[in-house]
């Protein structure tokens, strides 16, 4: 005998269709404006923020492409959907975000031997826009970052590029300041590392969900425990919990009962506790009365 559910969980908005619209719009106009500026007066932290905004733009459509993939119904060839394209879009826009900065710390390395003259009036103007613009896009993501890996994805985008173009301006009003021509490449380097490091957790977590792993948010042996508490249930068999999406959960498992009795009633106390306790929402179960497949640990 066996059973399934499924449940959705509406911690965030159904869709960030507006936000992303918005976000990936603002930032190609906003990439325009710095790249020209970034040019004209030859600024290697105006010219790499634009670089950046330019990946913040591709990270947006990834995050907008897995997140309408997600949503398109299971059929006879995908029965899950396409959910996990979800995932795959985190994992590629943390890895574009670490190729983006990995460039940014490598000319900037370069600039460092030969510092340049640099005009901080006009970088601290055109970064300030950039300031307010990816702060705003960033808001746009933010009640749905800590439910869904692929929005936080964007979340983070966003949020990073505000703090590379706080940076410009920081470097620039040191400039004006003290004339510090190498303050415009280690700043970019500063803040590189910053990133970097924050975005690390993001790329770890996608990679090890593509892979079938268990999800941070759930502890395999407190969910094993869960489904031993139930009654009659002896043994715990074949367990195995994995994200079908960024912020959907599905596990599978065999109840050894030797009684061999499980009717609605049980199913429905075991899966409502695995979407309580767990936020699992698509449970498998299948009960037998001795355990007949080999483990898979």
């Amino acid at each position: 005998m066996s059973a399934g559910h499924g449940h959705d969980h509406d911690h965030a908005p159904a869709s960030f269709n507006r936000a992303f619209a918005i976000g990936i719009g603002l930032n190609i106009v906003f990439v325009a404006i710095e790249a020209f500026y970034g040019w004209k007066i030859n600024s290697l932290a105006l010219l790499a923020d634009a670089g950046h905004n330019l990946s913040d733009v591709a990270g947006l459509v990834l995050a907008w492409g897995g997140a309408l993939a997600g949503k398109l119904k299971p059929n006879a060839r995908h029965t899950y959907g396409w959910q996990r394209a979800s995932i795959l879009a985190a994992f590629a826009n943390a890895l574009l975000l670490l190729v983006a900065m990995g460039s940014l710390v490598w000319e900037a390395v370069h600039r460092l031997a030969a510092p340049q003259a640099m005009e901080g009036v006009t970088i601290m103007a055109v970064a300030g826009v950039g300031i307010v613009i990816n702060t705003a896009t960033a808001l746009l993501f933010m009640r749905g970052r800590e439910h869904d890996m692929n929005i936080r994805g964007a979340f983070l985008h966003m949020a990073a590029d505000a703090l590379v173009s706080l940076g410009v301006v920081l470097g620039g009003a040191l400039y004006l300041w003290q004339g510090w021509q190498w303050i415009d490449p280690v700043m970019s380097v500063l803040i590189a590392a910053v990133i970097i490091v924050g975005t690390w957790g993001l790329f770890r977590q996608s990679l090890h969900l593509l892979f079938d792993g268990v999800p941070d948010s759930v502890d395999l042996n407190a969910v094993r425990d869960c489904l031993l508490a139930l009654p009659g249930v002896q043994r715990v068999h074949d367990l195995h919990v994995w994200a079908m999406g960024t912020s959907q959960i599905a596990m599978t498992a065999h109840l050894v009962m030797p009684a061999g009795q499980a009717d609605d009633a049980f199913y429905r106390e075991a899966t409502r506790q695995m979407d309580d306790k767990f936020e699992i929402g698509h449970v498998t179960l299948q009960v037998v009365r001795e355990p007949f497949t080999k483990p898979c640990e």
